[in-house]
């Protein structure tokens, strides 16, 4: 598949000067990270029901060419709709284990007993496409994501009270009130973190989501500074 590649042709002239001296494994290798690397991750975190999935898939719709979902591994069982690949890539936990064991996954997280994570694969997927991609994750993803060298933006949605999130919430049906109060429990706490100062680069209060939706447009517009003029129309 490499016939005909010239490496002097694709390296720049820094790495060229020191061609006598290096090995040509040196080379290969800069050369892969190169085309690895690609436009800042945006990471959009925030409790169950601020509203988070529904910005995304605002902004995925609007804008399909410039950005791309990193779909997420998941032990629980779909919900009613959801398709496996599209929503989430459905495991089981001894398979996810072992992917973790391997060192596939960027980040994981236990949330109500079940596993989630971002694979490498998964990142690197929409990356080489040139788009920005989107990761969708909880705050202990955050934290673990925050170590690597994606130096993702970071964006915390979170709602106007948690009065307000019991009522969305609730408004799902779709859990009992032992799984309810565990969220809300873990909302107060994810909420707490998301307020800290510099643990986020822009929290956006989803009271509205036009409003939330224009912060968040704004803000990956000022942003997003390697894709300025593929976001002019942001």
């Amino acid at each position: 598949m490499f016939d005909g590649l010239s490496i002097t042709a694709v390296l720049p002239k820094s790495y060229l000067s020191l061609w006598r001296y290096l090995p040509i494994t040196y080379f290969f290798k800069a050369f892969v990270t190169m085309v690895q690397k690609g436009p800042r991750p945006l990471v959009l975190c925030g409790p169950s029901g601020s509203g988070k999935s529904t910005l995304l898939k605002r902004l995925l719709k609007e804008f399909p060419d410039k950005f791309g979902f990193s779909v997420s591994h998941t032990t629980r069982g779909p919900r009613p709709g959801e398709k496996d690949g599209v929503h989430y890539h459905f495991t089981t936990k001894d398979d996810m284990v072992a992917a973790i064991e391997k060192g596939e996954f960027i980040e994981t997280a236990t949330f109500s007993g079940n596993m989630y994570g971002t694979s490498k694969r998964a990142v690197e997927d929409v990356r080489c496409t040139g788009k920005i991609c989107i990761l969708d994750i909880e705050i202990e993803g955050v934290k673990q994501i925050k170590r690597t060298d994606l130096d993702p933006l970071l964006v915390f949605v979170m709602p106007p009270s948690i009065g307000e999130l019991e009522r969305r919430l609730r408004g799902r049906n779709t859990e009992d009130e032992d799984a309810l109060k565990k969220r809300l429990d873990t909302a107060s706490r994810e909420i707490l973190y998301g307020q800290e100062p510099d643990n986020f680069h822009i929290v956006i209060v989803n009271d509205k989501l036009s409003k939330a939706y224009s912060e968040l447009r704004d803000f990956i517009s000022q942003n997003m500074v390697e894709k300025k003029s593929a976001l002019r129309g942001l």
